[in-house]
């Protein structure tokens, strides 16, 4: 007998004996366990993991199943360590944690090579903090494509859109302190994690579906990898403050091996244990973004009624326009993290019409900022830095604005969640474009000012 079947009559035991639920209902609900067992497994997961899940999702609906799932619950957190590889029938690991530890010391090797050969006439070099997400991000796309499968001809072309971003962005002629080279350091960094993007999407590009699945990735890997930078940070503190009474100097060797080493190794990591874990556990992304989505959107509604008050509309400066747009951006992904989590077939509620609130704030503010980078275009004249700025702003306009009409129409049942969530997924390669423009075409349109 399986994990599976033995579970489930452990469950049926159990239920039976409260003598509250009838055999017709207690077969509804076995086919509903079942069902989502059989779904768990196919997904990669043993049936013991597959049914404690199920079960757990169960308990939501089922107060007799709750209290089952609680009596067993110990032995779901078990399965939260780091489990042995399994092979996955095709030449790899189920989880691989081997592969895994053989990219980190790719990715830890390669950014040392890069900091050594930066340092190697004296000082560091200008280029190298440009090309810093080049020796780890693309070791991540490789070790997702890796794990997926891909085929060697999508593999070579991720590789050669990776080269042509590497020769672009350091054979262009600028002065290292340009507003150009910049906006290629602030900027690459994206267009390469869409080349991640690529890599974890793999052949199902066009899936709305799997281009989800990749923003949820991308929180749950941020998450991941502050937690791990925070442990990191410790581990280090505390080594700092043992070694320096008797080895003062070896101090600063430790911060030149140590953290470039640890921080490019755990990019690696993080991307493992979100793949690792993601069917065990409950994605924490889209918990933060029902906690932070009624705050930024009061925040941000006090801030329009402040602005409109105020009368302010053309006295945003650099740092204040910076400021708008990671703001605006912050509100972009917790409207994707808030639709990650939500249920398809849910009625619309309270955090759909918050959702609403953040995003037409957001938007009034967008158009702020958007009237104040024209008119400073007016007066001062066009600059890198504005055309920049722009195009991002003009791209977060649209964005926000379809975003607010597919929101509305899902508070008043004219349109599904589907449409939003089509909607927001099939916008990213938008950006995707615009940061590769940046990157490769606008330092040569503005003579690498």
């Amino acid at each position: 007998m399986g994990a599976l079947d033995e579970g489930v009559q452990q469950w049926r035991a159990s239920l039976a004996r409260g003598r509250v639920i009838d055999a017709a209902d207690l077969d509804e609900l076995e086919e509903h366990l079942r069902d989502q067992a059989e779904d768990l497994t196919a997904s990669g997961l043993s049936e013991d993991e597959a049914f404690l899940i199920a079960l757990k999702r169960l308990g939501a609906a089922d107060r007799l199943t709750a209290e089952f799932a609680r009596e067993h619950g110990d032995r779901l957190w078990k399965h939260l360590v780091l489990a042995p590889e399994a092979d996955a029938g095709d030449g790899r690991s189920k989880h691989p944690l081997s592969v895994m530890i053989a990219f980190a010391l790719l990715a830890a090797v390669s950014i040392q090579v890069g900091r050594v050969a930066a340092e190697s006439g004296g000082g560091m070099a200008s280029w190298f903090p440009r090309n810093v997400s080049l020796f780890v991000l693309p070791v991540l796309a490789g070790y997702l494509a890796w794990t997926r499968g891909m085929t060697r001809g999508r593999a070579l072309v991720i590789g050669a859109i990776v080269a042509v971003l590497a020769i672009g962005v350091n054979v262009f002629p600028f002065d290292d302190s340009s507003a150009t080279a910049t906006l290629i350091a602030i900027h690459l960094p994206v267009v390469l994690w869409f080349v991640v993007g690529a890599a974890y999407v793999s052949a199902e590009w066009r899936s709305s579906a799997r281009r989800m699945d990749f923003i949820r990735f991308t929180g749950e890997w941020a998450i991941y990898l502050v937690l791990i930078a925070l442990g990191g940070g410790v581990l280090i503190g505390l080594t700092v403050l043992v070694i320096s009474p008797i080895a003062p100097e070896s101090i600063s060797g430790l911060e030149k091996w140590t953290l470039p080493s640890g921080g490019a190794a755990a990019v690696i990591v993080a991307a493992w244990l979100v793949e690792a874990k993601k069917s065990v556990i409950e994605n924490i992304a889209p918990v933060l973004t029902a906690i932070f989505t009624p705050l930024f959107a009061a925040m941000l509604g006090v801030a329009v009624v402040l602005y409109a008050v105020a009368g302010i509309g053309r006295e945003f400066d650099r740092e204040l326009l910076t400021g708008f747009d990671a703001l605006l951006l912050v509100v972009l992904g917790l409207v994707l993290y808030g639709l990650s989590a939500r249920p398809e077939t849910a009625r619309a509620g309270a955090m759909d019409v918050i959702r609403l609130v953040t995003v037409v704030a957001a938007l009034v503010l967008d158009a702020l900022v958007f009237g104040s980078l024209v008119a400073r275009i007016g007066d001062l004249g066009l600059t890198p830095n504005r055309v920049a700025a722009i195009g991002l702003n003009a791209l977060l306009i649209v964005n926000l604005a379809v975003t607010a009409w597919l929101s509305i129409r899902l508070l008043i049942g004219r349109a599904p969640v589907s449409r939003l969530v089509r909607w927001q997924t099939s916008y990213l390669p938008v950006f995707a474009v615009w940061a590769a423009f940046v990157v490769l075409a606008l330092p040569p349109l503005l003579g690498f000012a």
